[in-house]
């Protein structure tokens, strides 16, 4: 059986550095927000380009703690609406429920599967103060075209880049170059868990940003509200980057890129060499340097596809089976329609994508898939 991802074996070459970092971290006697958060903390930033980068728990206290921030800092009111495209990951529209926000749902391009820049504003109401960009998948969504949406609206811009360490593009409203997500808004949330480009040895997330006040009030938040210890502005949470989880990111964070470019040699072959009318394949615009976090097909049999790939000893995930909008925990929307967003729920597959999947195993899915 061909993985669809083997984490032990990601993380083989690092098992040497990661004991010696482990070593580090015991005699140093200080576990929490020491060092080498600090380390990793000044390294994220300075790697995404923004100014300032907080260490969370998890990707979702990520964005939880951006909205908060925000609504300490009286940019957003609670009540206030966020427009967020349909087929995200669940976790960006609890996130948004968490700070007792209001999601507004906006579908997204069936080609590119990330939010329709086109659709945004017909979402706007005197309420939206916000717009979510999910770059799912590991490609970034139109943010020229969302930006200059926000500008003119007066809304604050998010990006949920959970999936997409390391993807960059020539960012027009900067004019300044190839520029990486997690710089492309007012503030971003990353996760580490294990699988993502990017992970960790257990959980773990980020906050990125260029504004000072909010990383403040962020780093205050994170940590019970507390500026100061024992003394508490904020009605905080308590979720911090480990201090075991960051050295282990220190350790990973100079391979990223390498890595990146090796899943994107697969999703060329993928793209170049997959040839059946049945599989729809991703669409990639060459001037994003999409990270391949996943490489998603489409098919109108996916149960028939998923079981065949089995049989032939290829391990497959849905992401995801059921919109957001579907889901029981969100009963409210149940009887919404979303068409685009639905048909993607319905037909997508994810293909084993890795840095250490081998030529040999590439070969081999590309020829299962090719007979189907």
């Amino acid at each position: 059986m061909i993985p669809f991802l083997n984490l032990k074996k990601i993380n083989e070459p690092y098992e040497t550095a990661f004991q010696e970092k482990l070593k580090v971290v015991l005699d140093s006697g200080w576990y929490i927000l020491g060092n080498e958060v600090k380390e990793f903390e000044t390294r994220f930033a300075s790697y995404c380009g923004t100014k300032y980068c907080i260490g969370t728990g998890n990707g979702f206290d990520a964005m939880v703690l951006i909205f908060k921030g925000y609504i300490q800092l009286g940019k957003l009111q609670k009540g206030d609406e966020v427009i967020v495209p349909a087929n995200t990951y669940i976790a960006s529209i609890l996130a948004i429920l968490q700070a007792d926000l209001v999601p507004v749902l906006a579908e997204p391009k069936l080609e590119t599967y990330n939010i329709d820049a086109d659709l945004i504003t017909e979402k706007i109401t005197s309420k939206t103060k916000a717009i979510l960009a999910v770059h799912l998948y590991g490609q970034l969504a139109e943010m020229d075209a969302i930006n200059e949406i926000a500008v003119e609206n007066n809304l604050l811009v998010i990006e949920d880049a959970a999936q997409s360490h390391g993807a960059e593009i020539d960012f027009r409203l900067q004019n300044s170059g190839r520029i990486k997500a997690g710089n492309l808004s007012d503030a971003a949330a990353y996760s580490f868990y294990p699988g993502k480009n990017l992970g960790a040895l257990g959980d773990g997330g980020a906050v990125v940003t260029n504004d000072e006040e909010l990383s403040k009030v962020v780093s205050a938040l994170r940590n019970y509200g507390s500026e100061t210890k024992y003394h508490n502005n904020h009605k905080g949470m308590n979720s911090r980057l480990d201090e075991l989880q960051a050295a282990f990111l220190n350790v990973k964070l100079g391979h990223l890129d390498s890595d990146n470019e090796l899943r994107r040699v697969i999703a060329q072959r993928y793209l170049a060499e997959i040839n059946n009318d049945k599989i729809v394949l991703p669409h990639w615009d060459l001037s994003n340097n999409h990270v391949f976090h996943l490489f998603v097909i489409r098919t109108k049999n996916r149960t028939e596809l998923q079981e065949y790939l089995h049989q032939n000893g290829i391990q497959t995930v849905i992401h995801y089976p059921i919109p957001p909008h579907k889901q029981k925990a969100l009963f409210e929307w149940n009887d919404l329609s979303f068409p685009i967003t639905e048909k993607i729920h319905d037909e997508v597959l994810s293909l084993p994508i890795s840095p250490v999947l081998t030529a040999e195993e590439v070969d081999y899915i590309i020829s299962v898939l090719n007979k189907y």
